[in-house]
């Protein structure tokens, strides 16, 4: 079975005779690198990424650390001030009721004795 060729277009463009041709959707400037990278560059660089990748990843994550701890002193600050202003309500309340008995009318009336006798 023989085959034919049916088809319309030009096999110009299928066979290249230089590694250079002209032609369509082909570049004619081939960059040639002057200098190889090594294995052991190649190596180097890698680390060199991993590496700043790993100090970023933990910069990163260290900062919420750093902020918990700020919020947990302040969080025992706010705790010791609560702590002093229920003390001082207290004491004001105690010396609020010391004035108004101070000053009231059967504190007025109360004499002091004149001897004082202890028990035993």
């Amino acid at each position: 079975m023989a085959r034919t060729q049916t088809s319309t277009y030009s096999t110009r463009r299928r066979r290249q005779t230089s590694a250079r041709s002209y032609g369509r959707n082909s570049n004619i400037a081939i960059f040639q690198p002057t200098a190889k990278i090594g294995i052991a560059s190649r190596f180097v660089m890698i680390a060199l990424l991993l590496a700043s990748l790993g100090i970023s990843f933990l910069t990163s994550t260290s900062k919420p650390s750093i902020y918990g701890n700020e919020i947990q002193k302040i969080d025992d600050k706010i705790a010791e001030l609560e702590v002093k202003k229920s003390d001082l309500e207290v004491e004001n309340a105690r010396l609020t009721a010391l004035s108004n008995i101070e000053h009231s009318e059967v504190a007025k009336n109360l004499t002091t004795p004149v001897a004082v006798n202890y028990a035993e």
